[in-house]
């Protein structure tokens, strides 16, 4: 399969000014992700899964190591040293990213929440609802909270907005933040549904994972992460 992101030698520190000390989030992580594919990353919290995806969609700017990514509308780019309008551009149209923290502005609705994504990517308002009521059904989001503020929703009701979200657009590339956390088993059925169907579509993943059983029933390939660093990957 080809190659859709090759990371090398990826690292990311952070200096703690009040404490004078840098700490080490991930040092020396390479992998491939080929197209299609789905990787899933496992590991104790603090070993460092997290700092991977946020490199990735470049919420961190790594601090050494490339994270070559064959972009539909640039080509090759090191996501590392990416123009900030090349990252915005590859968020908006290729990168999906759910994480178990809900970010959006205040008095826009969920249903907006979504519709949003898709007007990003031209669709017509109309277009854009339509979809957005799909997928809110699809994750079992009550009908009676599409118009109201998700900043009173509960936990997992915001991790269902997020997936909602960032799966409508069929991103290239989909990042998953721990997308089970708070969810019950049968919002969790929901998601492996989406999954497969966003991978038969082409959709390639990298996820992290506490929940195992959960990620050993859809992904290609594990890697575990220990004290920042990755060892080696074996096949699921």
């Amino acid at each position: 399969m080809p190659e859709l992101l090759k990371i090398q030698n990826l690292e990311k520190s952070f200096y703690m000014h009040h404490f004078d000390k840098t700490i080490q989030g991930c040092s020396g992580v390479s992998f491939t992700l080929n197209q299609g594919e789905f990787i899933g990353i496992t590991g104790k919290s603090g070993a460092g899964k997290s700092t991977i995806l946020r490199s990735v969609y470049r919420t961190y700017l790594p601090t050494a190591g490339s994270l070559i990514y064959q972009s539909d509308q640039f080509g090759e780019v090191d996501l590392a040293t990416a123009s900030e309008r090349e990252i915005l551009a590859i968020r908006r149209h290729e990168i999906g990213y759910v994480s178990q923290f809900l970010k959006v502005m205040p008095r826009v609705t969920a249903i907006e929440v979504v519709q949003k994504a898709l007007v990003e990517m031209h669709y017509t308002r109309e277009e854009a609802k339509e979809e957005a009521k799909k997928m809110l059904t699809h994750f079992q989001l009550s009908q009676s909270l599409w118009d109201a503020y998700p900043q009173t929703f509960s936990g997992g009701e915001k991790l269902r907005l997020n997936l909602a979200q960032a799966m409508v657009k069929k991103p290239k590339l989909l990042l998953l933040d721990e997308p089970t956390a708070s969810l019950d088993a049968a919002t969790k059925e929901s998601v492996k549904d989406m999954i497969v169907q966003l991978k038969e579509e082409g959709t390639s993943m990298l996820g992290i994972f506490h929940d195992l059983e959960f990620m050993e029933s859809v992904i290609d390939q594990q890697y575990n992460m220990k004290q920042g660093m990755m060892e080696e990957g074996v096949e699921a």
